[in-house]
C-alpha cells in the first residue's frame, strides 16, 4: 500500500521518514519529493508498505502526530 504523507517539515529526511514507518512494519520504499530549482524538500513524500494492515496502522497512527513541530498528515495515496 501506498501512503501519502504530508506537512513534512523541509528538514525531515527520508531516513527519519522510514524510522517513523518502520516501527509498524516493513518498509518496501520511501521517498521524499524534491524541489527541483532549490534542491529541498517540498514537504511531502511517499512510502511503501507491503503489508495493508501494517500500512494501515501506520497511517492511522502516524497522522495527525507532530514529527519536527509539524502536524504530518498520512493518507492512501491515491494511484
Amino acid at each position: 500500500m501506498k501512503l501519502l504523507i504530508r506537512n513534512l517539515a523541509r528538514t525531515t529526511t527520508e531516513a527519519e521518514l522510514k524510522v517513523l514507518f518502520d516501527e509498524f512494519g516493513t518498509v518496501q520504499s520511501c521517498n521524499l519529493v524534491m524541489d527541483k530549482v532549490s534542491g529541498g524538500s517540498k514537504g511531502f513524500g511517499f512510502v511503501e508498505m507491503p503489508k495493508a494492515g501494517e500500512a494501515k496502522a501506520a497511517s492511522k497512527n502516524l497522522n495527525g502526530k507532530e514529527v519536527a513541530g509539524n502536524k504530518i498528515r498520512v493518507k492512501k495515496a491515491e494511484e
